[in-house]
């Protein structure tokens, strides 16, 4: 497993394979400062280029590339502990009201962490859509097999090669101009953030009244982000720095203890780590980022934040699509389903204890029966929210933009939105005649007058929930 990270104004590489469980580091590679060509250092490596690739597949040669943390903004998201396909509906409206562009602007990614009083944890990565673009065509001659966030590596190298562990911490990344923040839960990343101070600033060749200045600045800094990070002083999370066992990270150790903060230094360790030729803590630290991205990749770790998922997809795989049509809903909307969803399970539990309460005085066969009913009836009168919306967004059409939604009981649904021209208006309306929940779909169109695209309002029922219920001769 060949791993290629972008340290700053160089390329650095290292090769792992794996013997008896142990990974063995091959080589290390390094380019000329300034040199950061990935195509002419992918060829230094040995990697096979263009037409050159395809012949050498199955040959067992694969790779990783790190893409800077510096440019992908982290959110933390505390959602209901529901069914999976709900969390990923509501992670979308939550993260699209945060997005600090459009969302067809942007790529996202996110995963699970911890469940605490019944709400379940999501980191959430995105990234400007036309940046990760750029970043792939640097490398797409030499295929490689994932990209990864450069932050994952730096929390595995310090799990495995810096005495790390699955506490929640924040690892400190230290590096010539500038010094990564990251925290980690369970040995994985759930926030990251990069700071414009690095080792330089602490060196040597700075006087004294320059080293307690930006001493200052470095710690006023890590304040802030702990703050953003939601790590008070009191919660006491530990603050680890990767250190080389030089002067630099040293006094920036020492800086953050003098302001209280407690960070102590964490020194590379090469007993995780075999080699044909003796290898140094060092060199270890040197190589931290690729060893951690090779190591994760040569362990088949591959639940990373993957932000390139559908951006980039190595020979003989698929680019991804999104389950869902690119909604333009504001985000007082999104806010309003979210309430609509806890509040209607909420009622629903409510009820359920009540009724379940009265049936445990019950014979046991009697009080499963009358659960079974109940569960049916819950069901039957709650509407879901997210799985109509889910439904409207199954199976992508082109040329659809969403604008309005509007849903109550008893009443049709209404959707309203534009349409690139009559084919497409026609798809999307046969799209939802032909799905088995929603029934009587009428569309009207009209003629957008401020261009030629076509603009539609759409009705149609949704299960029960949507049609007003008769009275009989009893009055029900």
């Amino acid at each position: 497993m060949v791993a290629v990270s972008h340290d700053e104004n160089r390329l650095r590489a290292v090769c792992l394979w794996k013997r008896a469980g142990k990974p063995e580091l091959l080589w290390t590679r390094s380019s000329k400062p300034g040199d950061t060509d990935f195509r002419n250092f992918a060829a230094e490596c040995g990697l096979s280029l263009g037409s050159e690739a395809e012949s050498d597949k199955g040959r067992g040669k694969t790779a990783v590339v790190g893409f800077d943390s510096a440019g992908v903004v982290f959110y933390q998201i505390d959602v209901p502990s529901v069914d999976k396909k709900e969390i990923a509906a509501i992670v979308k409206l939550q993260a699209e009201t945060r997005l600090p562009l459009p969302s067809e602007q942007m790529e996202t990614a996110w995963r699970n962490g911890r469940v605490r009083d019944g709400q379940l944890s999501v980191t959430v990565a995105a990234a400007r859509k036309d940046r990760l673009e750029g970043f792939v065509e640097n490398f797409r001659d030499f295929e490689p097999t994932q990209i990864v966030l450069d932050c994952e590596g730096v929390i595995r190298a310090w799990r495995k090669f810096f005495g790390g562990s699955d506490e929640q911490a924040v690892v400190v990344n230290a590096r010539s101009r500038n010094t990564q923040v990251c925290l980690a839960d369970k040995g994985r990343l759930i926030n990251a953030m990069s700071l414009d101070i690095g080792t330089e600033d602490f060196s040597d060749r700075q006087s004294s009244e320059e080293l307690i200045e930006v001493g200052e600045r470095f710690t006023q800094d890590m304040r802030s982000v702990l703050e953003l990070f939601g790590c008070s002083e009191s919660e006491s999370v530990p603050i680890f720095v990767l250190s080389d066992s030089g002067s630099a990270v040293e006094a920036m150790a020492s800086a953050l203890a003098s302001a209280g903060i407690s960070a102590g230094q964490a020194p590379a360790e090469v007993q995780e780590l075999e080699a044909d030729k003796q290898i140094d803590p060092e060199q270890v630290y040197e190589y931290r980022v690729p060893l951690g991205l090779a190591s994760m990749a040569i362990d088949g770790q591959v639940e990373s934040l993957d932000v390139f998922e559908r951006i980039y997809a190595p020979a003989g795989a698929q680019v991804k699509q999104h389950w869902y049509h690119s909604l333009t809903i504001t985000g007082a909307i999104a806010v309003l389903m979210l309430m609509l969803l806890v509040g209607a399970q909420y009622g629903a539990d409510v009820l359920n204890n009540r009724k379940l309460g009265r049936l445990q005085a019950d014979a046991k066969f009697e009080q499963a029966i009358g659960r079974q009913k109940l569960i049916r009836a819950v069901a039957q009168q709650r509407p879901n929210i997210l799985e109509l919306i889910s439904e409207i967004n199954s199976g992508e059409v082109a040329g659809i933009k969403l604008g309005s939604f509007s849903f109550k009981k008893g009443q049709p649904v209404r959707l309203s939105g534009q349409a690139d021209g009559d084919k497409q208006s026609y798809e999307f309306e046969k799209k939802l005649q032909d799905n088995k929940y929603i029934e009587d779909v009428r569309m009207t169109l009209t003629k957008d007058p401020k261009g030629e695209k076509l603009k539609f309002a759409i009705t149609f029922h949704y299960r029960n929930f949507t049609k007003k219920k008769g009275r009989g001769p009893a009055g029900l």
